[in-house]
């Protein structure tokens, strides 16, 4: 099954999706490792994120 959209998370380079044993995933801030403002994970789907920084195009 498809995880439902992050909005800007799935655009962002301090994404991770982290999967559990039961087969969930659930979007990662990475940033909330060195600064607590930012939630480790946020709610869906995030329309604004002062922190945001778009992942490079490939």
């Amino acid at each position: 099954m498809a995880r439902p959209p992050a909005g800007l998370c799935d655009s962002c380079i301090h994404q991770r999706i982290v999967r559990n044993t039961r087969g969930s995933s659930f979007s990662l801030c990475e940033r909330s490792r060195t600064d607590p403002a930012y939630p480790r994970y946020p709610r869906l789907p995030v329309t604004g994120c002062r922190g945001h920084e778009p992942r490079p195009q490939r």
